[in-house]
């Protein structure tokens, strides 16, 4: 099986369960996408860097999830998004790519 990468199953699970959030009007829906990419991510981190790193980039990626809510209400939507997605990205990244 092809190794997929953490981060990006990270980041694209925080944009596209907004972005399904969105478009379909359905929230639990969008849940559904983040927590379906979400678990792939920490199947991911926990393969590539032990259950402790991923226990911790779980919790990152909830935070994250949690923390662009009131950062939407200062930049917008879309840029709240994105920022967390990057950050999830970027930690994902940093620490995955030493276990590698």
């Amino acid at each position: 099986m092809a190794q997929v990468s953490a981060a990006a199953a990270a980041a694209s699970g925080l944009v596209g369960g907004y972005g399904v959030a969105r478009w379909t009007g359905k929230r639990p829906l969008g849940g559904v996408a983040l927590a379906a990419a979400g678990a792939l991510a920490a199947y991911e981190w926990n393969r590539q860097a032990g259950p402790r790193a991923a226990a911790g980039l779980t919790a990152a990626y909830v935070a994250a999830f949690a923390g662009s809510h009131p950062l939407a209400r200062k930049v917008g939507a879309w840029p709240a998004v994105f920022a967390v997605a990057g950050g999830v990205a970027a930690a994902s990244w940093g620490v995955t790519r030493r276990t590698s």
